[in-house]
């Protein structure tokens, strides 16, 4: 029986109030309260009046109450900061060791026992600080490499993670809110496959996401079934031995390494295997693990708008933000939600206009989160100052898309994406020039660079343009005129910030604003992301519990409808597919390849990049799964993640009560009596009661001690 329309009558989405479990987020998570636990922020109007306030304190005096009455209609009107600007902006009576900043990446590692744990302290503080960090691993020599100063050959980059993985515990155990860690990893360092493997091993390392550094030339060898060498940078005796194999190779460190006249490394070939059995490993292991990750960091460094001063190889934990070493970027996302009229008629459509004024407010906002960034690391405040990074992006993509009577997937929705990307991106940069009139730019974007070959080899423009090796050239020019990224804007916009700069270097990324769509968001659909179910189980992270806390949700867009078109409905039924409108559809239902073309339509426009999980059912084909990788990589993506329900490796965040219902946990009690439990079922343990899911997942990641 299909559903007819409903009737074309106003729909008013701000008469639907919070579900229950997104007040109760809020107030586990963003509501201010004093150290004793009495709320500051007694209603959610509270909390967006002290953002307002304190992100308008940033201005002069004369104009603060005008921006503090535009931002709290920003507020109010779908822009919502990231989650560390909401818990901490103006927070600093409560708690003045915190920081408004989500994503940093470290310094480099240096191949040395001082630089590493020289590294861990300033992690430490980092997360100390409420946040993310990510660091590269691959500049660490290879497992059984001899030590000259210690007289001892190394146990490798993966025992040493083991150190970080272990502070990151003990400090987020102590602040309550669990660390956030990014690994990435050379595709060619001889350790590669210790690392694709690490996390099979119970408990280890499970406070980082590990993701895979892949290059051109490594996808390359992968098409064409060629060899494939792992290599780590020559020390003098191996340079000088015949019995070595030298070759050279980009490497992101130099110093106290032999190079060539590209910027290359000597490197010794440690061993070569076929380039085919190390994607295999790669994917099977992502397949039935989900990680590692994958970063095509090739194409992340070619169109970084700051091409001629940075070399990428690290982002934040989610992956939307690259960073150059010590670099930091503030987050805030637009919720689309806000911007859909009449949903779920025959007329709707989305408010263009009012986005742009949300943008574009929000834009300003957000910049002045740079003045209170609150960072431990001198390092880290003066990359923030010197490049003003902002990472603005969306959330509620998905949940739009059903309410516009869209399919996540089909060319309209396709187009949507597209759309609402460029006006977001567009909005920003010309606020960014506008900006940088009234305050001034970012200050790269006065500070002069040299021309180097290198650079002239990478944008050939540049040496039709006239400029020569040696030449100083204003870091203003060098983004406007050859980024890769700009050049798709229009032509006065670009010459604007040649003349002017911009208050920023990057402007958008796309984050996976897990806790934010749900509790600010009603649970709207996070990020790019379509609703990954209409009534399921979120995992929350509860202060003080070692299991996370299963916490039952629907999706926005039916919360909606049945607020607006089906109120009298079951509150504890789901909807049969002949009672919803057709683009009410599961998450595995849509095609992974839909996925990797809405992600394309977006990155189009997004200047950093995207945080993006396409969901695959259990049953999903190996074959056609590894299909899903190559197919990013020639739609130019800057990374693919893949998550399949796999309990024997963990369930993930977000949970379908099927899937839960129809697995079995086994638990081995100390008399050696097993129990069996299904995964939605209660069980008590360590006087708490727990879903035998989420014991079981607390119990493999060492949240209880190592099994």
């Amino acid at each position: 029986m299909a559903v007819s329309a409903p009737k074309a009558v106003p729909l008013n989405l701000e008469q639907i109030h919070l579900q229950p479990a997104s007040l109760d987020i809020w107030d586990n998570k963003y509501r201010l309260k004093t150290p004793d636990g009495k709320p500051v922020d007694l209603t959610l109007a509270d909390t967006y009046r002290r953002l307002a306030r304190t992100l308008a304190d940033v201005e002069e005096p004369s104009i603060r109450e005008h921006w503090y009455d535009r931002f709290l209609w920003a507020l109010q009107n779908g822009a919502i900061p990231a989650g560390r600007i909401v818990s901490n902006a103006g927070a600093q009576k409560c708690k003045p060791a915190t920081s408004t900043i989500n994503c940093t990446v470290s310094g480099t590692i240096d191949d040395s026992m001082v630089g590493i744990l020289d590294k861990v302290r300033e992690s430490g503080l980092t997360l100390k600080a409420g946040c993310g960090i990510g660091y590269e691993f691959s500049t660490l020599r290879p497992r059984g490499a001899f030590v000259a100063g210690a007289g001892a050959s190394t146990s490798g980059p993966l025992s040493f993670m083991d150190i970080f993985d272990a502070m990151c515990r003990t400090v987020s155990s102590a602040g309550g809110r669990r660390g956030a860690q990014m690994a990435t990893f050379d595709i060619s360092h001889p350790d590669i496959l210790d690392f694709i493997r690490a996390k099979r091993e119970a408990a280890r390392l499970r406070q980082f996401n590990l993701s895979c550094l892949i290059t051109d030339a490594f996808m390359r060898a992968v098409r064409d079934d060629a060899d494939w060498d792992l290599v780590f940078p020559a020390n003098p005796a191996e340079l000088d031995d015949p019995d070595v194999t030298i070759v050279f190779r980009p490497w992101p460190v130099h110093d106290g390494y032999r190079t060539n006249e590209r910027g290359e490394v000597a490197c010794r070939v440690y061993v070569t295997i076929a380039a085919r059995r190390l994607w295999d490993l790669i994917m099977r292991s992502t397949y039935e693990f989900a990680e590692p990750g994958f970063i095509l960091i090739d194409k992340v460094n070619e169109m970084n708008n700051l091409w001629f001063c940075e070399n990428i190889r690290a982002t934040n934990p989610c992956g939307e933000q690259p960073l150059p070493p010590y670099g930091a970027c503030l987050l805030g996302s637009v919720n689309l939600t806000m911007f859909v009229k009449e949903p779920f008629t025959n007329h709707a459509t989305f408010d263009f206009p009012k986005l742009r004024e949300v943008v574009g407010i929000f834009t300003r906002m957000m910049d002045n989160v740079v003045a209170i960034h609150g960072l431990p690391l001198d390092n880290q405040g003066e990359e923030l100052r010197r490049k003003r990074r902002h990472g603005m992006g969306f959330l509620g993509l998905g949940s739009s898309m059903v309410m516009l009577g869209m399919s996540y997937g089909d060319n309209d929705s396709i187009r949507l994406t597209e759309d609402v990307t460029r006006e977001l991106a567009i909005t920003g940069w010309q606020v960014g020039v506008e900006l940088a009139k009234e305050k001034g730019p970012a200050p790269i974007m006065e500070e002069l660079f040299e021309v180097t070959p290198v650079m002239l080899a990478q944008r050939p423009q540049m040496r039709a343009d006239g400029f020569l090796p040696g030449d100083q050239v204003p870091g203003k020019i060098l983004l406007a005129r050859y980024s890769r990224y700009l050049q798709q804007f229009p032509e006065k916009l670009r010459e604007h910030i040649a003349e002017h700069g911009s208050r920023f270097t990057h402007h958008s990324s796309i984050a996976p604003t897990g806790t934010i769509s749900l509790s600010l968001a009603n649970n709207a659909s996070n990020g790019i992301e379509p609703s990954f179910s209409h009534k399921y189980s979120r995992n929350v992270i509860r202060q003080g519990r070692k299991t996370k806390e299963k916490v039952d949700v629907l999706s926005h867009e039916l919360f909606c409808y049945r607020a607006l078109i089906n109120p009298d409905a079951d509150p504890d039924a789901v909807e049969t597919e002949n009672r919803l409108p057709r683009q009410f559809i599961d998450t595995n239902a849509i095609d992974p390849k839909a996925h990797v073309n809405i992600q394309a339509a977006a990155q189009k426009w997004i200047d950093s990049s995207i945080s993006k999980t396409i969901n695959v059912a259990s049953d999903y084909p190996f074959e056609q799964f590894k299909e899903i990788y190559f197919y990013a990589y020639e739609k130019g993506l800057k990374g693919c993640t893949t998550f399949r329900f796999n309990p024997e490796a963990f369930q993930g965040v977000l949970v379908k009560q099927e899937d839960l219902a129809a697995t079995l946990y086994r638990f081995v009690l100390e008399d050696g009596t097993v129990l069996e439990v299904k995964g939605h079922e209660n069980v008590e343990y360590d006087g708490e009661t727990h879903t035998a899911a989420n014991l079981y997942d607390a119990l493999k990641e060492g949240y209880y001690g190592k099994l």
